[in-house]
């Protein structure tokens, strides 16, 4: 793919994910959770531009910090996500407005690192971005079907509470 048409795929897939993060969403742990971000880190690795030949060491050590944030951003996302049971059992998710703070902190680090890369002359393609994306939406849904499995069976029938001394509804953060 061109890296214009990598930047568009980018741009598609983060506005997607961001408008359906403030939506109610149901958490089906039997889903395929992995999928979208393996089809998103296949299509990233396989273009040979994500290392700059003529800075190798400065290019591994931006990719590295590019999947670290999008590891961390992943992760701040799924925990500032509010999680909650109905009554017949099935889990639900809604970012908060914290999970809005920690996408934007994500994209100014991201913006950051690609600046840091300009600043040192390393050629930057847009597949090491699609990759940090790919580890961001594995790292949140895993993380939200964990969520989701892991609550005691007495929880899995009435509204969640994380702990006992937490009113029923949903999970605050």
């Amino acid at each position: 793919m061109s890296g214009l048409a990598d930047a568009l795929v980018i741009v598609a897939v983060a506005v997607v994910v961001i408008a359906r993060q403030f939506r109610a969403s149901r958490i089906d742990s039997e889903r395929r959770w992995w999928l979208l971000p393996a089809i998103l880190a296949v299509v990233a690795l396989r273009e040979p531009g994500i290392l700059d030949p003529h800075h190798h060491t400065a290019s591994v050590l931006l990719l590295g910090a590019e999947l670290l944030v999008g590891l961390a951003t992943g992760a701040g996302w799924a925990w500032t996500t509010r999680i909650w049971a109905e009554q017949d059992g099935t889990v639900w998710s809604k970012g908060s407005m914290a999970s809005a703070a920690v996408w934007g902190v994500g994209i100014g680090l991201r913006v950051g690192l690609f600046a840091l890369g300009a600043a040192v002359g390393v050629h930057q393609d847009s597949s090491a971005l699609l990759l940090g994306l790919a580890g961001t939406l594995l790292v949140r849904a895993g993380i939200l079907a964990w969520r989701g499995q892991s609550r005691p069976a007495s929880n899995r029938s009435g509204a969640y509470r994380e702990s006992t001394a937490r009113p029923a509804g949903k999970e605050r953060v």
